[in-house]
């Protein structure tokens, strides 16, 4: 990376300088509904921050309606793609925003929702490129969330296919690029070496279970972060939650779920 502006966005989505990162999406208030009642918003805001997430992910209205300096060290992500449990194709994403406005409301980075095997693939993955060029244009990374998601995928756990998704967001100029976990989770390892892009593994375990044991199996399989939005926002306490799931995201070299972390190694660059 060779562009100042772009590398120091991209070391600001790693608060601990090491090229691992622990996002929080919150952009679940236009597909499902809203996050936290609105009086508890900073609120749940300071608590991402004090437990130390790297970046949480809102869209650009969302973004607006966070109190100065809430934020602090954590940074943001603007969501451009949208869509609604209520539409005919719940697959379906469109641009709702776009890079210029995200680069006033002073993010750090971009995102956009691309479901590969959907009826309307095509049109997210046009809506990829046109974003992927202007992220270009105004030195912005780019994090693409890519999953196997429509009728035509059988099994949206496959690490062929997955290893297929997160290839296509580095082909079409993403930075980083989130997507769904491998089964069984050690296969997460296949997806992560076939991709040239850190690769941050969505959500939490299927049946709601073990969180830090789920987040440390996917971070030893070679995973370069974690972004979980649900599991964090509707826990009773979010801010010890978080501050669990950072201490995996940025150990040395993983850690067991009954130990403490190693100190993080600090890099000169992000990766």
């Amino acid at each position: 990376m060779t562009d100042l502006g772009k590398s120091l966005r991209m070391r600001r989505l790693s608060a601990v300088g090491d090229g691992r990162y622990l996002f929080v999406p919150l952009d679940h208030s236009v597909s499902d509904g809203p996050v936290v009642p609105q009086a508890r918003w900073n609120g749940l805001l300071s608590a991402l921050v004090d437990g130390g997430a790297d970046a949480v992910v809102v869209h650009k209205g969302r973004a607006r309606a966070i109190a100065p300096g809430v934020l602090r060290h954590c940074a943001l992500v603007v969501h451009l793609s949208a869509g609604t449990v209520y539409q005919a194709d719940a697959d379906a994403k469109v641009l709702v925003g776009d890079v210029e406005e995200a680069v006033r409301l002073g993010a750090d980075a971009v995102s956009v929702h691309v479901n590969l095997g959907s009826d309307t693939e095509h049109r997210q993955l046009a809506d990829l490129g046109t974003v992927a060029a202007s992220c270009d244009t105004w030195n912005m990374p780019l994090l693409v969330m890519i999953y196997p998601r429509g009728p035509r995928i059988a099994d949206p756990h496959d690490p062929a296919l997955l290893a297929h998704a997160v290839n296509i967001a580095a082909d079409l100029g993403a930075d980083l690029v989130k997507t769904s976990v491998a089964l069984p989770l050690h296969r997460m390892a296949e997806v992560v070496d076939s991709c040239p892009l850190p690769v941050l593994a969505a959500g939490g375990p299927p049946d709601g279970t073990d969180l830090i044991g789920h987040g440390t199996s996917l971070m030893l399989a070679g995973c370069r972060g974690l972004a979980v939005g649900r599991r964090i926002f509707s826990s009773p306490s979010p801010a010890s939650l978080v501050k669990r799931l950072a201490a995996v995201v940025h150990a040395v070299d993983g850690i067991d779920t009954g130990t403490a972390p190693h100190p993080p190694t600090i890099a000169t660059g992000a990766a």
